[in-house]
């Protein structure tokens, strides 16, 4: 692929492009995909994965933050009717706009820089009706904190909601070098296959906000946190009592679903 003449690499999107089509073309064939399904991209860049997407797959449809890209990108979308390519920023579109632009499940593919990960998963883990699942390449160590398990040092936040909603694994690493600019470290492919009835949660929200309080101060334990966020004393320490957890516990050591168990229970 080549870039405009109008094109330069801006630190405010974190670009890094993967220019090696082989290389692209592998990968998306390691997600065994169907060849009816429809895609959203995030992040179209120099559009290498975005001619791959169109080739393979039913329905495209790619957002780009940057305009400077439109000259780069107008090719593929010529030769491709099933590709739509929109200039915009996708947090700024709400997640019903882009649910309506898919007529039935759709699969979230994309490359996101560190500073808008773990907003644009959220975004579409908690806000989408249509989404079953998202094939994403962030910083290696990012991707090891979404899919960490419980007792271990990554552990936290991300990992435990992704984790009760859907399931994360990583099924690629891939070498900094791939990268034009290269960037400072290595980043890896999450999977994360969505499901919503993994547990009985009525209200994601509240939800969210309790793991939030849970692991508030880390250097404490969990009792305290939850004593911190406003529970009972006593029924705090029944809770943890009927879940067979030690009042000294801390909230990396509990699984997603002793958090849930916890959860309902206060």
């Amino acid at each position: 692929m080549q870039l405009s003449k109008d094109f330069h690499f801006k630190k405010q999107f974190g670009q890094n492009f993967i220019m090696d089509k082989n290389f692209i073309i592998s990968v998306v064939e390691s997600f065994a995909l169907p060849k009816n399904s429809c895609i959203l991209e995030i992040g179209a860049g120099a559009g290498t994965l975005t001619q791959v997407l169109a080739k393979n797959f039913k329905k495209v449809i790619s957002f780009e933050i940057d305009k400077t890209l439109t000259e780069t990108l107008f090719p593929i979308k010529q030769e491709n009717a099933n590709l739509e390519i929109i200039f915009n920023d996708i947090l700024k579109v709400p997640t019903q706009e882009i649910d309506d632009m898919f007529e039935d499940a759709y699969i979230l593919i994309a490359n996101l820089p560190y500073y808008i990960t773990t907003q644009i998963i959220f975004k579409f883990l908690f806000e989408s009706k249509k989404i079953s699942s998202m094939f994403v390449m962030v910083q290696k160590e990012v991707a090891e904190r979404f899919c960490a398990k419980h007792s271990t040092s990554a552990y936290g936040i991300p990992s435990v909601l992704i984790n009760t909603f859907g399931e994360c694994k990583i099924i690629k690493n891939v070498n900094k070098k791939m990268f034009i600019p290269v960037p400072k470290i290595d980043s890896a492919i999450i999977k994360i296959e969505i499901n919503k009835t993994k547990f009985k949660i009525e209200k994601e929200k509240d939800y969210t906000n309790f793991i939030s309080n849970c692991f508030k101060m880390k250097r404490k334990t969990l009792y305290n946190n939850l004593i911190s966020a406003g529970f009972n004393a006593e029924k705090s320490k029944e809770a943890l009592s009927k879940l067979n957890l030690a009042p000294t516990v801390r909230p990396e050591n509990l699984s997603c679903d002793n958090f849930v168990l916890l959860y309902n229970y206060l």
